[in-house]
């Protein structure tokens, strides 16, 4: 990964945090592995990151204040929810509050390998796709868009 393009976990329980970090160093990353939302929040405000994964609860609070906190910023990181609980109701209220998904926990590489190829796709989208996509609109829906 390029150096502006970074991972952090967030995650209080050491063996969940080690094994995805652990999981994230063999796919080629070099992760940011943090116990609390306080440290991730610091990281967030110094840095791009691209994607985050959080447990759904961590010692000082849950994914809901995290995602939250980004709510209504136009730069708002990718974070996939891990969870221990795999509750279809829980994944539901993940993806309304903004979560970019959710995955169980303990995490396998496949779906943390799936999770980083599809926040690069977005990554790209967000970035390289935009100006293309905006030419292939027609004038006159640019100009409807431009007034809301």
């Amino acid at each position: 990964m390029t150096s502006s393009w970074e991972v952090v976990v967030v995650s209080s329980d050491f063996e969940s945090r080690q094994n995805l970090t652990n999981i994230l160093a063999k796919q080629g990353s070099d992760p940011i592995a943090v116990s609390t939302l306080r440290e991730c929040r610091e990281i967030l405000a110094e840095r791009p990151v691209g994607l985050v994964f959080c447990d759904s609860r961590v010692s000082d609070g849950t994914y809901q204040e995290l995602l939250a906190t980004y709510r209504a910023k136009d730069s708002k990181p990718r974070v996939v929810i891990t969870s221990h609980h795999n509750e279809w109701e829980e994944f539901k209220e993940a993806m309304r509050l903004g979560a970019f998904d959710v995955i169980g926990a303990p995490c396998r590489p496949t779906d943390v390998e799936w999770m980083v190829i599809q926040a690069k796709r977005d990554e790209r989208s967000r970035t390289e796709d935009y100006p293309r996509a905006m030419m292939k609109v027609p004038e006159a829906t640019r100009a409807v868009a431009a007034k809301a």
